[in-house]
Formats: structure tokens, C-alpha cells, sequence
């Protein structure tokens, strides 16, 4: 059976995620998250893909970022993968693989479907019960996004700069997204279509891809749910 092809737009958002093996924890201590970072930061800057969000929770990651080309999140993520497990590998004297398979990713559509997708991403450890907010956690952008706190891997979207003309209006909005529930029609989206490698977006949206790639880009079978 031939693989499922990632769809990946110049400038368009993608939603990545990646998980550990057998769902096994892929991070053991801080220094294991900061070193992921900044692999993070080289292998963006390698592929030409801009950040807009990120958590790294205890056994995946999830990431939200612009590519500059068809190719940049398949260079960011090979280039990423390939140096954590080997720093991993040397670490904690083991060998063998780290990711389960390959990542999974889907299309995002600006506007509503951007924020919504943001939030998700950096609602993950309030999610897991992990902490009761999201600025608790220290593994995420939310804190650069809400707060303004510096976070050099962070390049904010242009729907978030439209927030507002300051920088104090900006992160105003930005927390205010947070004080709003998702409705948990468009939360299984996302995650169908991330484990499906679709599109998460509206239908206009949906079509215009699909003339863009020039295949029918929801007809695939969605993965299991995942966080």
C-alpha cells in the first residue's frame, strides 16, 4: 500500500504532530524539551517554515507553521527528527527509533480556522490535566502569544498581528480567544483531519485546495483519534 501524500501549500498553515513510539515519552527531562527547541529553531530555519505555535507534551509534539515551499516541512521534520533521536540515543545510552512512523499533518485556513487550530494546539496540557491553564505550562507558545513573553522560535501569523495595532492589544485579544469554548464539532476535525492528512477548514476552503493539488483531498480514510 503506498504511503498517504502530505498535502503542504506555500504559505499555507499546517498543523503538524508527532508522536513517540507506542505512545512512549519521547522527552525525560528539562533539558531534553530545551534542546528540542532549539533543534527546532535550526531545522525551521533549514526548511524555510515560520512558527506560529507549539506544545511539546510528555510523548508528542504538536506544531503549527507557514513552509515557505512544498518541500520545507518535510526538510524542517527529517532534519529535527534525525538530530533529538540522535541526541537522545546518546543521552540515555540507547538505540532504535523514537517517532511512531511519520508525522501527520493537515491544511489550515486562515481566519477562524487559524485561531481555533492555535488554541487546540496550546490547550493540550489543560487538556491532559496537566495544569488548569494554559500559562501554567512551560513547554508551549502560549505564554509568547498571551503574554509577550520572549520566545525567539515564535513568528507570529499575520491574523495575529491583526489583532491589533499595539502590543498590549494584541495579547488582550489573543487571551480573550481562550476564555471561549470550542465547539467539540470542530476539535474532532482538527484531529480527523491531522490523522488523516486532510484539510481542517470550510468547504470553499476544502474545494480550493483540491483545485490547487488537483485531487479530491478528503477522500482518505481518517486515523485513529488522537490528542
Amino acid at each position: 500500500m503506498s504511503r498517504r501524500q502530505r498535502l503542504v501549500l506555500p504559505e499555507v498553515p499546517l498543523h503538524i504532530i508527532q508522536r513517540g513510539n507506542n505512545r512512549l515519552p519521547c522527552f525525560f527531562a528539562d533539558t531534553d524539551y530545551l534542546v528540542y527547541l532549539d533543534l527546532l529553531k535550526s531545522a525551521a530555519q533549514l526548511g524555510g517554515c515560520r512558527i506560529h505555535a507549539y506544545v511539546l507534551m510528555t510523548n508528542h509534539v504538536h506544531l503549527l507553521v507557514s513552509p515557505m515551499c512544498d518541500a520545507s516541512p518535510g526538510i524542517m521534520m527529517k532534519a529535527l527528527g534525525e538530530r533529538y533521536v540522535q541526541y537522545v540515543n546518546r543521552r540515555y545510552d540507547r538505540i532504535g527509533t523514537l517517532w511512531q512512523g511519520r508525522y501527520r499533518s493537515c491544511l489550515v485556513q486562515d481566519e477562524r480556522y487559524l485561531f481555533v487550530c492555535q488554541r487546540y494546539i496550546e490547550l493540550n496540557p489543560v487538556r491532559a490535566q496537566m495544569v488548569k491553564h494554559p500559562g501554567d505550562y512551560r513547554w508551549s507558545s502560549y505564554r509568547r502569544n498571551a503574554n509577550g513573553e520572549p520566545d525567539s522560535l515564535v513568528a507570529p501569523h499575520f491574523l495575529y498581528e491583526s489583532l491589533g495595532a499595539e502590543k498590549s492589544e494584541r495579547e488582550l485579544r489573543y487571551r480573550a480567544l481562550f476564555e471561549e469554548d470550542t465547539p467539540s464539532g470542530l476539535t474532532a476535525q482538527i484531529r480527523r483531519a491531522t490523522n488523516g492528512n486532510t484539510v481542517f477548514g470550510s468547504e470553499t476552503f476544502i474545494e480550493r485546495v483540491a483545485v490547487a493539488i488537483g485531487k479530491d483531498v478528503m477522500h482518505r480514510r481518517s486515523g485513529r483519534r488522537h490528542e
